[in-house]
């Protein structure tokens, strides 16, 4: 069954292009991968530092086993301390329907 992760971020100040770039990189590498759907980064339009990552797989445990365990995302992780006011907020959910533009 697919999953949803929606997760938010709190970037510290000046920390924005180097959480871009890191996140960009995760996102370039992820898209490739078999039990991936789909991602879209969203950022607060009254607070730049502030974004939300909408990412949807195939299967929560391919997640958990392998996806999270992936080398494209070592870099990634070890920053996360230095990047992030708070630690990131991560809520799973599972999709009823999906629409699209005709």
């Amino acid at each position: 069954m697919p999953v949803t992760y929606v997760i938010r971020f709190d970037i510290l100040p000046g920390q924005r292009d180097r959480f871009l770039t890191l996140l960009n990189g995760v996102l370039n590498a992820m898209r490739r991968e078999p039990m991936f759907h789909n991602a879209m980064l969203h950022a607060d339009p009254g607070n730049e530092n502030r974004m939300m990552l909408y990412e949807t797989w195939e299967d929560h445990g391919d997640v958990l086993e392998v996806q999270l365990k992936r080398r494209y995302r070592e870099e990634w992780h070890a920053a996360l301390p230095d990047l992030l006011a708070s630690p990131r907020d991560i809520s799973v959910w599972h999709p009823l329907r999906e629409d699209r533009a005709a």
